[in-house]
């Protein structure tokens, strides 16, 4: 009822303008003290639908003039004009024909003209967003009303928010690094997303390291002849080491997160520089392309680490004192080269799954929109069923390209004549176990990822929290 008051009292701006904004700030106010705080924007525009992270905080900092961080009723009524002001010169410019309504057509046109290919099917979902007297087409007044409290004006913001809401999917990747805005970059707020990530993924990795262990012993060990059971396999793992081997190679696996995540956020900004002409738009497939090179570039510097995290996940107590003693023995004893050895099924696994993975997720979130029509977002609960379904079905295709790197990454102290080149080792496993010893250590890597999508997606909430950029 609350978020209903609120669309009905935006809707009556025209009427009655300053009338209208004391009405509005009035429901926002709730503790009567006269002013505007965060917390109480930020349940405003929950009660409105409005999810963004961070749109409560940049309202508040764009509108607060004496710097006390809260708005009272001047700085909000100043704001307000200020934002309706760029509303409407973004608005006419999306109206091709002038005629005071938005309709699919123009919203494609527009689109197309910033190098964005969507279908009529895609537009017409965007205007059915904003849509509120059912004529699949939008005036001015229901375009004021669909941003007044978003803090996005411009049009490349709104078809950033039309790409986070889920209304509208470019088709990018989740393994394409994120995209900030400049004011995103000059504040700092891109790093503090970075570190949320970074974080997530520690404790994400650290929750389930046990089952990653269990898979990459079942990946280079078990075979026909040497069943290794989940059971069989724990108990064997804390018989040889205590209940602290289970965590044998997690403290390279987290470590890696921090510059795998930098070098992909870098190499993607200039990997988009050079494929892009000064000035203008990125196109979709460049972006593609870019996050690929991007990822490529990232894996090729943090590869070793990689190689360590195998040799320490196998290795019996005693073997080697920390990384930096597993790295100088390696390096002794087989050269710089073992630092690369499965480098190649690692990246040709990175073009199944990522390619697999996205095509599932936007099937499975568009056909969740097609029975759905009344709403244009699917929420968290979907969005997470549809992205471990999605990840799940990627892995079934490249996992015998990582069970290959794996194998090859082990068998690298191996004697050069003992150590097979991918082609080799594929047929000699299908060979000795069958086609489905391309799919050893499956099942604790199919265990792991529910626990670790829900550790990574809550510990990151908590993240922006703490660092100020919560929704």
């Amino acid at each position: 009822m609350f978020g209903a008051g609120l669309l009905r009292t935006a809707r009556c701006l025209d009427a009655d303008s300053e009338r209208s904004y004391q009405d509005l700030f009035d429901r926002l106010d709730t503790n009567k003290d006269g002013k505007v705080d965060i917390a109480e924007l930020r349940a405003g525009l929950k009660a409105m639908g409005i999810f963004r992270h961070g749109a409560a905080q940049k309202i508040v900092l764009s509108g607060d003039q004496n710097n006390d961080g809260t708005l009272d009723f001047n700085e909000f009524t100043r704001y307000l004009k200020e934002h309706e002001k760029k509303l409407r010169l973004t608005f006419k410019s999306l109206d091709k024909n002038n005629d005071g309504r938005i309709d699919a057509s123009e919203i494609q046109q527009s689109l197309e003209e910033l190098g964005i290919h969507v279908s009529k099917e895609d537009a017409r979902k965007i205007l059915h967003s904003m849509d509120i007297d059912g004529t699949m087409m939008v005036d001015w007044n229901e375009w004021r009303e669909h941003f007044l409290l978003y803090p996005a004006h411009n049009l490349e913001e709104i078809i950033r928010y039309w790409k986070h809401s889920t209304v509208l999917d470019l088709g990018e990747s989740l393994a394409i690094p994120d995209e900030f805005t400049e004011e995103e970059k000059s504040s700092g707020g891109w790093w503090k997303q970075l570190m949320a990530g970074a974080v997530a993924g520690a404790v994400s990795r650290t929750g389930t390291a046990p089952l990653d262990r269990m898979k990459v012993l079942m990946q280079v060990h078990s075979s026909k002849s040497n069943k290794i059971g989940l059971v069989g396999g724990f108990r064997q793992m804390i018989a040889e080491g205590g209940l602290s081997s289970l965590w044998r190679g997690n403290g390279i696996n987290v470590l890696k997160i921090a510059p795998e995540t930098a070098i992909k956020f870098m190499a993607y900004e200039q990997y988009k520089k050079i494929l892009t002409a000064e000035g203008q738009k990125i196109e979709t497939h460049k972006r593609f392309m870019a996050g690929s090179l991007a990822g490529a570039t990232a894996q090729t510097a943090i590869y070793p680490m990689e190689v360590l995290k195998t040799r320490l996940t196998l290795r019996k107590t005693g073997q080697f004192s920390g990384m930096l003693d597993c790295a100088k023995k390696i390096l002794k004893k087989e050269g710089v080269i073992a630092f690369y050895k499965g480098y190649i099924p690692n990246l040709l696994g990175i073009i199944p799954y990522a390619g697999i993975d996205l095509a599932v997720y936007e099937s499975l979130k568009n056909t969740w929109l097609s029975y759905h029509t009344d709403s244009t977002n699917p929420g968290v609960l979907v969005l997470l069923g549809c992205g471990t379904i999605s990840s799940t079905c990627g892995q079934l295709a490249s996992y015998p390209l990582a069970l290959v790197r794996t194998r090859m990454q082990a068998q690298a102290s191996l004697d050069a004549s003992d150590q097979p080149s991918m082609n080799t080792l594929l047929k000699k496993i299908v060979a000795k176990d069958g086609f489905f010893g391309l799919y050893r250590g499956i099942l604790p890597n199919f265990m792991k990822v529910i626990p670790a999508v829900s550790i990574s997606y809550v510990v990151y909430e908590y993240m922006k929290t703490g660092l100020g950029i919560s929704k």
